[in-house]
């Protein structure tokens, strides 16, 4: 499976090496390029924008953020509702406001485009 990872902090990063160790495609995407350049050395696919992460995952596409809650992450779910398709899934495996996440749904669901809320522990 491909999978777009964006946000490569202690836990996303971390999910990206679980990930690729189980046969997984990660393409990966962080504010910070130093953490994409260390992923891209352990076998990732590096981007360097949203624009170029979405370009290199395949449609239907699945793409997971570990972004910090709030701001951050609605500004990273609008940024990829002008970027996705129909029939793409947003999951979002941050700490978000149960609210907020019905806000994503909606804003993401008018274009066809899946949410998923998958708040994500710290541990394995």
């Amino acid at each position: 499976m491909q999978l777009g990872m964006i946000g490569l902090g202690k836990m996303g990063g971390n999910m990206v090496r679980r990930l690729m160790k189980g046969g997984h495609d990660c393409v990966v995407f962080d504010l910070d390029p130093k953490n994409v350049e260390t992923l891209v050395a352990e076998g990732a696919t590096g981007a360097g924008t949203l624009d170029e992460l979405i370009q290199k995952v395949e449609p239907p596409r699945a793409i997971w953020m570990m972004v910090p809650a709030g701001a951050a992450t609605a500004k990273t779910v609008e940024q990829l509702r002008g970027l996705l398709q129909s029939n793409d899934a947003v999951i979002d495996g941050g700490n978000s406001y149960f609210k907020d996440d019905h806000v994503h749904y909606q804003s993401l669901g008018e274009k066809g485009i899946h949410f998923v809320d998958v708040g994500t522990s710290g541990g394995v």
